[in-house]
């Protein structure tokens, strides 16, 4: 099937054949169609199926008739994110080139002065995330009651992020005569009972079972601990000669942190996390997308819906608290066909998390433990009775973690949200404090008969997607 066999306009099929697309995706196949019919849908395709183009481009088609008015946007698409919200607006751009539709992007971190002028003089698409649209709605600067089609998309990160009671507001406020489009990964109780009360008879597609991971992605686990984590990344960067990887942390810190020591060692990295304001952050997706850095260090504000060409790799240098969030790490990489490799570098600590990945995924990954990787021997330092330990770093030099009046270790302050509302904190399952990056002479006291037996084996244990790669089994330096 061919995208003239959708029903698209000749200029709308000009526009794809300039982009370089020949072949619509199976998301594409069976979406445009009914859109193009004023169907409601709900779209159920994991990351990386080219589902923005499956609503962006009858949306043009349906756009290209009809005239604006101030205030009142014709159509709305609804992003969880800032970077998602830009990458849907970099769409209409590129298929809308013999359109004449005008467009506003109102999201966070950018001022909103520029923003408000666009929607006084009438816009065709209105790309927004729900705070932001709240805010202006709240002051009066904008009126939905002109919208007749409605985008809600990565629902199930709006229900994650806290989106949810924003989404009915806004449906509230918008005609009851409308058409609704609702995408997601997955569909758990609270999005299908949202699809219910504000869509129409929708029109199903799914494309994959939900939660799946791509299989054109090969994955591996490496059993590593704590204090090696930084000295095996560098070694599975340099042993393949990454170009382009991503690498995800849990916390905003550790990306800091793992960026500096990365460019210490002379590779070529960068960073992304909600701390930075949102003209810094594209800057340095742009640096990475042109080439003057290829690896690109990130917080979980960017593991959805980034889509940059030619990513081969992805690291989670911290395994992710929550099984979904691996499912979107992960599909940064093998994207429209291509072939992608996806490490996870996991700990003792990380047994739970991992196992509830297997679960979600279906699948057992690769599991690999580097030769001269660290043995429990040389955690001995970390499990040491405390008197033992206290010496031992006297003996080093080390310096003493800070104490409390009653003489206990003080726990680490909790760090505030990625974002206000973009990026939330949230807890690991099953421990008292996530996982933060520490000094041996801070590592925590640990339970030698907590693990199990099948927990401690010396060789690689081969499970899902392929052999394990030669240069896996480095021995690693001595530090």
């Amino acid at each position: 099937m061919s995208f003239a066999d959708l029903g698209l306009s000749d200029e709308l099929l000009r526009a794809v054949t300039d982009a370089g697309y020949t072949e619509p995706t199976p998301i594409q196949q069976q979406s445009i169609p009914p859109v193009l019919m004023g169907k409601d849908l709900i779209g159920i395709a994991q990351t990386g199926t080219g589902k923005t183009a499956a609503f962006v481009l009858p949306m043009i088609d349906i756009l290209g008739e009809g005239r604006t008015r101030a205030l009142m946007p014709r159509s709305l698409i609804l992003e969880p994110t800032r970077e998602l919200a830009a990458q849907v607006a970099e769409n209409f751009e590129k298929y809308g080139t013999h359109h004449k539709l005008s467009m506003a992007l109102l999201i966070g971190g950018v001022q909103m002065g520029d923003q408000v002028k666009a929607l006084e003089k009438g816009v065709d698409v209105l790309i927004a995330t729900p705070g932001r649209l709240m805010d202006l709605f709240g002051r009066g600067k904008i009126l939905l009651n002109g919208c007749s089609l409605l985008v809600i998309d990565e629902a199930d990160r709006m229900l994650d992020m806290g989106f949810i009671p924003d989404i009915e507001e806004i449906c509230t406020k918008l005609p009851k005569e409308r058409q609704t489009l609702l995408f997601s990964a997955t569909m758990p109780p609270v999005i299908k009972k949202l699809a219910d009360k504000f869509l129409n008879d929708p029109k199903r597609v799914e494309v994959a079972r939900p939660a799946t991971t791509n299989t054109n992605i090969t994955q591996f686990l490496i059993e590593t601990s704590t204090m090696k984590k930084r000295e095996v990344l560098r070694a599975l960067i340099e042993a393949e000669n990454v170009q382009t990887g991503i690498i995800f942390c849990n916390r905003k810190t550790t990306v800091r942190e793992l960026n500096k020591s990365l460019q210490r060692h002379g590779i070529r990295s960068a960073e992304i996390h909600g701390d930075m304001d949102q003209p810094a952050r594209i800057a340095e997706l742009e640096r990475f997308k042109r080439g003057d850095v290829n690896i690109l260090v990130a917080s979980d504000v960017a593991a959805r819906g980034l889509d940059i060409k030619g990513v081969s790799h992805v690291y989670n240098f911290d395994a992710p608290w929550h099984p979904d969030d691996y499912v979107h790490r992960i599909g940064r990489t093998g994207r429209a066909g291509a072939k992608g490799t996806a490490y996870t570098l996991v700990t003792k600590e990380d047994a739970e998390n991992i196992a509830n990945i297997e679960k979600l995924t279906g699948h057992k990954i690769n599991r690999v433990k580097l030769k001269g990787a660290p043995t429990a021997s040389e955690d001995e330092h970390e499990e040491a009775p405390r008197g033992r330990k206290r010496k031992a770093d006297e003996d080093k030099g080390a310096e003493r973690p800070e104490r409390s009046p009653r003489g206990k270790a003080r726990k680490a302050e909790p760090e505030r949200d990625e974002d206000r509302r973009e990026e939330p904190f949230r807890e690991p399952r099953g421990r008292e404090e996530p996982y933060r990056e520490t000094r041996r002479d801070e590592q925590p006291r640990r339970d030698r008969g907590s693990r199990r037996r099948d927990e401690r084996d010396d060789g690689p244990d081969v499970g899902w997607n392929g052999p394990i790669p030669d240069f896996l089994n480095y021995t690693l330096a001595a530090e």
